[in-house]
């Protein structure tokens, strides 16, 4: 279907200058000019409008981390990096303004003993994105662990979280995979919210909630007795 600029507008809540900076940043295509006055647009101007406003709005994405994902729009989910580029910045939590250490680095700016931070890499409580690669988020985690020591409780929840995480990942590969293969040319900012919202949405949702439930009854429980 073919719209004009004042629809466009309309549909996608986007001002007309915000969408004519899009087209000159090369986020989307140049309309098929008409006439003179009278440019066209289609439903595909729609569906990028949408994964870009909610690229910016809920997941905090640059113009530049956009534009490098949209360069291969039509490629797989699974087969382009470039795509995913936006998603695995933010799974991997890492932030421009962290500051990066080598394994050496960080055992003696943090003062880690070095036995303990082996053993936590081994069970996977510690998975740094990059080899020899360690920031502030770890050193939180050994930090962590230090106090379920410190107290003489074990911290096998954190063991918990990980074997657990491990199988729930497998499953979201496979979604993304089954989103793959759903993929048409009018769905493609559906398909990029289904991903997002279950990964950053949904899963801390249901885990939170499903905690709160788990507290709540075993407080409830202890004020009848």
């Amino acid at each position: 279907m073919d719209y004009k600029m004042s629809e466009l507008v309309a549909k996608t809540n986007v001002p007309k200058s915000t969408i004519l900076y899009y087209i000159r940043e090369g986020l989307l295509p140049k309309a098929i000019k008409v006439k003179s006055n009278l440019h066209k647009y289609d439903d595909e101007h729609i569906e990028l409008i949408k994964y870009i406003k909610y690229m910016q709005e809920k997941m905090g994405s640059s113009i530049d981390e956009i534009k490098l994902a949209l360069e291969n729009k039509n490629d797989s989910f699974s087969g382009s990096y470039s795509m995913l580029a936006p998603l695995m910045n933010t799974l991997s939590g890492e932030s421009t303004t962290l500051k990066h250490y080598t394994k050496s680095e960080f055992i003696e700016y943090f003062d880690i003993d070095s036995i303990l931070l082996d053993k936590l890499i081994n069970e996977n409580i510690l998975m740094p994105v990059k080899e020899n690669d360690f920031t502030q988020k770890e050193a939180s985690i050994i930090n962590l662990v230090e106090n379920f020591m410190e107290v003489g409780v074990d911290y096998t929840v954190l063991k918990e979280y990980v074997k657990h995480a491990t199988i729930i990942a497998e499953l979201e590969q496979k979604m993304q995979k089954d989103l793959c293969a759903a993929k048409n040319e009018d769905n493609f900012s559906t398909l990029w919210k289904i991903m997002f919202d279950t990964l950053f949405n949904a899963k801390t949702y249901i885990f939170n909630r499903a905690t709160y439930k788990v507290l709540y009854k075993s407080l409830k429980d202890e004020l009848v007795k």
